[in-house]
C-alpha cells in the first residue's frame, strides 16, 4: 500500500513538471532554449503550440507503445472521437501553458470532473450524490473567480484556452469510461501516438524545433507522461481510485511553483488565481477524500 501511494505521488509530481518544461521552451530562462522561437499556429487570433503539443504526446506514445501486447488491440469507433478530443485538449492545454500563467492552465483544466460530473447527472442520467453535488457547485464558484478575475485583461484568451481544456479533457474521461472494456494502456497509446500524428501535417508547415529543443521536447515526453502514467498504473494495483485522487491533486499544486523556479520573471498569479484555485482543489480534495474502503483497482479499471 505504501509504495503504491508512492508510485501515484511520484507519478502526479511528474505530470506537475508540464508548466516547467513549457516555460523553458516558450519564456526566457536560463537555459535560453526559448530561441528561436518555436513557431505556433495562429488559428483566429489564437497562437496555438501545436509542435510542443504534437512532439510531447508523439514522443511519450512512442515510449508507452512497448507497454501494448498484442492481445490489447482492439477497436471501437467512439476510439476515433475520443483521439480527436484528446488531440485539441493537448493543444489548447499547452497553449494555455505557455501563453500566460502556468496556475491559470493547471487549475482549469482541473475542472474536469465538476464537468463530467455535470454530464453524467443531467445527460447520462447518473444519479447524483450529495457530496458531488456540493463540490460541483463550490468548484463552479472557484472558476468564476479566476475568470472574474481576467476579465477585460490580456490573460483573458489564456483563461479561455484553460477552460477549454478542462471541457474536453471532462470529454477524454468521458469517453474512456464509455470505452472501459478497452485496456487502458491500449487506450493511453492510442491517444498519445495518434495525438502527435493528428497534429503533424500542422506541425510540418512550421519551422522545426531546434536539436537541443528537441531534445527537452523528448524529455518532456518520457519523464512527465510516459514515466508518470507507467507510475500511475503500478499504484493503481494497490491504490483505490478516490485516494488516487486526493494524491493527484499534488500536480495542480506543483506546477505553478515549479514554473516560477524556471521562470519568475513571468510565472507570477494573480490574486484571484490564488483564491479561485483555492476554491477548486478544495472542492476536489473534500470530492476525492475516501470515505469508505473501496474495492482495490488495476491499471485497466481507471483513466488512460
Amino acid at each position: 500500500m505504501a509504495r503504491g501511494r508512492l508510485y501515484i505521488a511520484l507519478a502526479a509530481i511528474l505530470w506537475s513538471t508540464s508548466g516547467a518544461f513549457t516555460k523553458v521552451l516558450t519564456k526566457d530562462t536560463v537555459f535560453h532554449l526559448d530561441q528561436p522561437e518555436i513557431e505556433t499556429l495562429q488559428i483566429g487570433g489564437l497562437n496555438l503550440q501545436v509542435q510542443i503539443a504534437c512532439y510531447r504526446v508523439l514522443f511519450a506514445g512512442l515510449a508507452l507503445s512497448a507497454t501494448v501486447r498484442r492481445r490489447d488491440l482492439r477497436f471501437r469507433p467512439a476510439m476515433l472521437a475520443m483521439l480527436v478530443v484528446f488531440a485539441t485538449m493537448n493543444a489548447v492545454f499547452i497553449s494555455a501553458m505557455g501563453g500566460g500563467s502556468a496556475a491559470n492552465a493547471i487549475l482549469l483544466q482541473y475542472s474536469a470532473p465538476i464537468w463530467l460530473y455535470l454530464v453524467g447527472v443531467f445527460l447520462l442520467g447518473e444519479p447524483s450524490d450529495r457530496r458531488g453535488t456540493i463540490s460541483t457547485f463550490v468548484g463552479v464558484f472557484g472558476i468564476g473567480v479566476i475568470v472574474a478575475g481576467g476579465w477585460g485583461r490580456e490573460d483573458m484568451t489564456v483563461i479561455a484556452l484553460g477552460l477549454a481544456s478542462g471541457v474536453t479533457y471532462a470529454g477524454v474521461l468521458l469517453y474512456l469510461r464509455v470505452l472501459r472494456d478497452v485496456p487502458a494502456n491500449w487506450l493511453t497509446v492510442w491517444n498519445h501516438l495518434l495525438g502527435g500524428l493528428l497534429l503533424l501535417p500542422l506541425v510540418l508547415t512550421l519551422r522545426a524545433p531546434t536539436w537541443p529543443q528537441f531534445g527537452t521536447l523528448i524529455c518532456f515526453a518520457i519523464f512527465q507522461m510516459g514515466l508518470a502514467y507507467w507510475l500511475m498504473a503500478k499504484g493503481l494495483q494497490t491504490v483505490g481510485a478516490s485516494e488516487a485522487g486526493t494524491i493527484s491533486l499534488l500536480e495542480p499544486i506543483l506546477n505553478p511553483l515549479w514554473a516560477y523556479l524556471v521562470s519568475p520573471g513571468t510565472e507570477v498569479p494573480s490574486l484571484w488565481t490564488f483564491v479561485g484555485g483555492a476554491i477548486i482543489l478544495g472542492a476536489l480534495a473534500w470530492r476525492y477524500w475516501p470515505g469508505r474502503a473501496e474495492p482495490r483497482k488495476g491499471p485497466g479499471d481507471d483513466t488512460a
